[in-house]
């Protein structure tokens, strides 16, 4: 029994002890660029980009091929924080693209953080003339022919139905 409390003290120690390591030594070092994240990551051309940029209190830049170098501003109440917004390019090419963030001298790149995505390609929808054609006429003449001939028929026969 008082080896099993005895392992158990031990063990919460331990426990408490690995846990804090991590956030002891991460405090060291306040200007390394640690977490890029893009929002929205999927985009299409022409539309703004959020960026964050964890480990980077003072600002600094950010590149990407599918948009100017652009300025991160450090955000206030977010410890080591900065962000941007980058508009991506009309002439950017759909696909995975990569962000480069400089902090205080200190570059990260984070591969394929978002993708950008073709536009649509809006148009006539196969229409080739304005206004309605020959054909055009014809079919809705015939489809208006069709309705009063039968509406016809359905009113002579209900007509004819009550002398009875």
């Amino acid at each position: 029994m008082r080896n099993t409390r005895a392992l158990a003290a031990a063990g919460a120690a331990v426990a408490v002890l690995g846990l804090a390591a991590p956030t002891a030594t991460a405090g060291g070092d306040h200007n390394q660029p640690s977490n890029i994240v893009a929002l929205p990551s999927v985009i299409a051309r022409g539309g703004q980009m959020t960026v964050t940029v964890d480990g980077c209190p003072q600002g600094g830049t950010m590149t990407s091929d599918a948009f100017r170098t652009t300025h991160l501003t450090p955000v206030r109440g977010a410890n080591e924080t900065s962000k941007g917004t980058a508009t991506i390019k009309e002439d950017a090419r759909p696909g995975s693209y990569d962000i480069t963030v400089n902090c205080s001298g200190r570059r990260l790149t984070r591969p394929a953080a978002f993708t950008v995505i073709g536009g649509v390609r809006g148009g006539l929808g196969g229409s080739s003339s304005s206004g309605a054609t020959p054909t055009d006429i014809a079919i809705g003449g015939g489809l208006v022919a069709a309705a009063l001939a039968g509406g016809g028929l359905f009113w002579m026969r209900r007509r004819a139905e009550r002398r009875y």
